[in-house]
């Protein structure tokens, strides 16, 4: 199968992933780099079947925002 390295795009880092086959209550994905890894159930997307890619995204931007909002919280929780 063919891998795709993490890329970077505005701030989000993403990784693709295949979908290798289903296990009991896990999917065998296939890393970049051949490796596979089991993945809880809960995390794939429903419908997604053996095959598939998905993506795995570290979006600074999203994760810089919530972590403004939990400030802003405390913050409020304290006045």
């Amino acid at each position: 199968m063919c891998q795709v390295s993490p890329t970077t795009i505005n701030m989000e880092v993403v990784m693709k992933v295949i979908i290798d086959r289903f296990e009991g209550e896990f999917a065998v994905v296939e890393l970049p780099g051949r490796k596979t890894v089991d993945m809880p159930l809960e995390l794939i997307p429903p419908g997604a079947k053996e095959g598939d890619v998905l993506s795995i995204e570290l979006n600074k931007k999203e994760t810089e925002k919530r972590k403004r909002e939990a400030e802003k919280l405390m913050e409020d929780l304290w006045e």
